[in-house]
């Protein structure tokens, strides 16, 4: 089998929370207003940041809408933009998982929700984002998880038939709509959860 990564929450931490508490800690000052905060500021990754995701506006517009929306300063809001890479960090455990099966000749391909900038800093600082074949950056191709056309196009750029492959991400709505694309798919939780599920589908041995 072919396997497919995503990136944030799975070879990477990404934890919204943390990160407004962290660049925030003023405005997230407890669970309810931290979780109010996240809600406004992402949208469910739909809104402004759908657009940032897809590659659709730069940064600094981002920062300009945001902060008209909820009312944060602009320099708030590019702190947490700012911010962002400091959060992904790598999942060491997962990126142990891409190497054994680097290591036992699978191939390997990613498909990540990625704002280009992002994308940009995670293949300059991470040696083992080379690991991959290929991959697809929303932020490079304009188009977003869970979409069907992010799917379709991916596999095609991989060249393997969806059948073939076994998508790994962190969100069910990512799971289910690789699935209604032929993909294999499985959500991820942990690195040792995604090994054992793996195997228990057969598509490890």
């Amino acid at each position: 089998m072919t396997f497919v990564f995503d990136f944030g929450g799975v070879l990477f931490d990404w934890h919204p929370p943390r990160l407004l508490q962290r660049e925030l800690p003023h405005r997230a000052t407890d669970i309810g207003s931290t979780n109010r905060l996240v809600a406004e500021f992402f949208q469910g990754y739909g809104g402004d940041w759908g657009d940032f995701d897809r590659g659709h506006i730069e940064a600094s517009e981002l920062v300009v809408r945001i902060a008209a929306r909820t009312g944060l300063a602009e320099r708030e809001v590019q702190a947490v933009l700012d911010g962002v890479p400091h959060e992904l960090q790598p999942v060491a455990a997962t990126v142990d998982l891409l190497r054994r099966l680097r290591d036992a000749g699978h191939r390997l391909f990613f498909l990540s929700n990625m704002p280009t900038q992002y994308a940009d800093h995670l293949e300059r600082e991470h040696e083992f984002v080379h690991w991959f074949e290929d991959g697809v950056f929303s932020g490079r191709v304009g188009e977003v998880k869970p979409d069907a056309a992010i799917y379709a196009l991916a596999a095609a750029r991989y060249g393997v038939p969806p059948a073939e492959l076994v998508f790994i991400d962190d969100m069910p709505l990512n799971v289910k709509a690789a699935r209604e694309a032929g993909w294999n798919a499985l959500r991820f939780v942990d690195a040792a959860q995604c090994e054992a599920e793996l195997r228990q589908n057969g598509w490890l041995v």
